[in-house]
């Protein structure tokens, strides 16, 4: 599992230069996440629920950049988010499920701006369900780009799936941590 998020975890840092180009010079030069850190966050994670845990969220030089872990347990409930600023990276690390992306979101309703997922998290987002949009089974090793205003949500996890977010804040409106 270590191996399997040392990969994950260097390929989607990887992936936020790509999302987001160069940034400026800052201080300090890298913000360092242990292995030992992400696994201990995971551990965490309470059984039985979605658990959505911030590690770290910097200023990464006119945009800000976060890194967390969700876990979802076994579901057949479709519900849907919509970041309207952030963009997404997944890597999966373990479990396995069915995640819809694209299409459009009905029934939204707008996040509270004061909330605690809007603040820490997601910035402003809305909720509902997704209408069309593509149904992509992922698990163990994958890794997805969602970009901001895309709906996104899974209508199925077979198996308690866990995966590390790397959010993409430019116009950093959610906190630092």
């Amino acid at each position: 599992m270590r191996r399997l998020l040392a990969i994950g975890l260097a390929a989607a840092l990887f992936s936020i230069g790509w999302v987001v180009g160069a940034t400026t010079s800052q201080d300090p030069p890298a913000t360092y996440m242990s292995a030992a850190d992400i696994l201990a966050t995971i551990e965490r994670a309470p059984a039985g629920r979605v658990s959505d845990q911030q590690i770290r969220h910097i200023d990464a030089g006119g945009h800000n950049v976060g890194v967390g872990v969700v876990q979802r347990p076994p579901s057949t409930t479709l519900g849907a988010i919509q970041h309207h600023n952030q963009t997404e990276v997944y890597y999966v690390v373990s479990g396995q499920g069915t995640l819809v992306t694209g299409g459009e979101l009905v029934n939204g309703r707008a996040l509270p701006a004061d909330g605690a997922t809007v603040r820490t998290l997601t910035g402003p987002s809305s909720v509902g369900g997704i209408e069309g949009g593509e149904s992509r089974d992922i698990g163990p090793g994958d890794m997805l780009i969602i970009p901001a205003g895309s709906p996104h949500g899974f209508s199925e996890v077979t198996e308690t799936i866990t995966y590390i977010v790397v959010r993409v804040d430019p116009e950093q409106l959610v906190e630092l941590k």
